[in-house]
């Protein structure tokens, strides 16, 4: 009969018996524990342990112990390829994150395209080149009202927005206006013949005589101002109607500032049409040029 030993399932105690006794139960010197003792090893290599089995519980399967044998130490190629995925998942991190773990305090350009996705997210630095000033928007003429068109100046209410109103049938809204000779004009259109405007004539006063002036005319004023009325017919040919008496005027100068008279207007001729023009004015004033001299 062979001797081996064999360990205590509770604390680990080696103890010593011969291949008859397995199967029988033998109560471990150490913690007390009644053991069922395993069968022999098919090996006499003393570095195989087995352990045997507590009392009631399911028989252990023999698995040889290595005894007194070092750890396994861990291979570099492992610690390698480990470190390698560590880099990898550390790397992704930061390049789908990178919005928000790097901020930039470089402000983006109005103009730089953003792309949504995270591989073509880029940014353009902004110059110090000023923003081009967008045009401004067009001058539109409000919409014509025959209840604008009062020839009673005592109830009339100038508005403070641009001259505006309807010629002939044709809406007018004032683009230029201007002082010269004695006359202010108000017209449609920056430059070219005038199409459509109307244009007072003062009789030769000049702008500062003017100045922060009031002038109110009404139907029944004889010798007043002389009024124009312009805009194109059908055959696209400038036609003039002026009216020497029977309108209603006012006019409202601001102080002459600098080479501009400003002011507020409200006109309405006694034509079919129910011409009128209401509004505030803004007039360059345009000065004779001094005669050469001989």
């Amino acid at each position: 009969m062979s001797e081996f030993k064999y360990a205590c399932p509770v604390c680990g105690q080696h103890i010593k018996c011969d291949s008859s006794q397995a199967g029988t139960v033998m109560e471990c010197p150490t913690c007390f524990q009644k053991i069922t003792v395993p069968q022999a090893p098919a090996t006499d290599d003393s570095k195989f342990i087995i352990t045997g089995t507590k009392v009631g519980e399911r028989p252990a399967p023999n698995i040889p112990e290595y005894r007194a044998v070092a750890p396994e130490k861990n291979s570099p190629l492992v610690a390698v390829v480990a470190l390698l995925i560590l880099a990898c998942v550390a790397g992704a991190t930061v390049f789908v994150f990178r919005g928000q773990i790097f901020k930039s305090s470089t402000p983006v350009a109005p103009n730089s395209p953003v792309a949504s996705g995270p591989a073509e997210t880029y940014m353009k630095p902004a110059t110090d080149q000023p923003r081009p000033k967008p045009a401004p928007p067009p001058l539109v003429a409000p919409p014509a009202s025959d209840t604008n068109w009062m020839m009673d100046i005592a109830t009339a209410t100038i508005p403070d927005s641009t001259a505006a109103g309807r010629i002939h049938g044709k809406d007018f809204i004032c683009e230029r206006a201007y002082f010269e000779n004695g006359g202010l004009m108000l017209r449609l259109g920056a430059r070219g013949p005038v199409t459509l405007g109307l244009a007072i004539n003062f009789g030769g006063a000049g702008p500062e005589s003017l100045g922060s002036q009031s002038i109110n005319i009404t139907t029944n004023t004889t010798k007043a101002a002389s009024v124009t009325l312009r805009w194109a017919g059908d055959d696209e040919k400038v036609v003039k109607e002026n009216y020497d008496n029977g309108y209603a005027l006012r006019v409202k100068f601001n102080p002459v500032n600098g080479n501009r008279l400003s002011g507020k207007i409200y006109f309405c001729a006694p034509d079919d049409s129910k011409s009128y023009v209401m509004g505030t004015f803004n007039a360059e004033i345009r000065r004779p040029r001094p005669r050469p001299s001989q």
